[in-house]
Parts: C-alpha cells; sequence; structure tokens
C-alpha cells in the first residue's frame, strides 16, 4: 500500500525529530541517517506498512539500526 506523498513528507519530518531527540544528534546528522536507512527504503516501498507504524515505533527502528551501525 502507497500512502499520500505529502502525509509520507510530514511522516518523516516527526519521524525524524523523534530519532534526533531519542540518539541526541542534531537534525541534520538525523535527516542523513534517516534518508540512508533501510526503515526510510522500508517506509518509503510500503513495505510491511511501516508507514503505518507509530512515529515513536520508526525512531525506536532507527536507533537500533543507528545503534547496530556504530
Amino acid at each position: 500500500m502507497n500512502a499520500n506523498p505529502i502525509l509520507l513528507q510530514k511522516k518523516y519530518a516527526r519521524v525524524i525529530e523523534r530519532f534526533a531527540e531519542k540518539a541526541d544528534l542534531s537534525l541534520d546528522e538525523a535527516l542523513k541517517l534517516f534518508y540512508n536507512s533501510s526503515t526510510y527504503r522500508l517506509m518509503h516501498d510500503g513495505v510491511s506498512d511501516m508507514h503505518c507504524m507509530s512515529d515513536y515505533y520508526l525512531a525506536d527502528e532507527l536507533m537500533m539500526e543507528y545503534r547496530g551501525n556504530i
């Protein structure tokens, strides 16, 4: 299932903000990590309706991915 592109962009922004707070990163750093993450690719491609998950869940997914790449 594909989400409305405008709503998806707003979702990305909220997830990036929450991720930046959790990881104590600047928004620029969080943005770069987000757009290079597998979480972003899954959301963008509509896999498993990832874009339907809560912002907090997706920020946690990014944290797990981020910690795995340190």
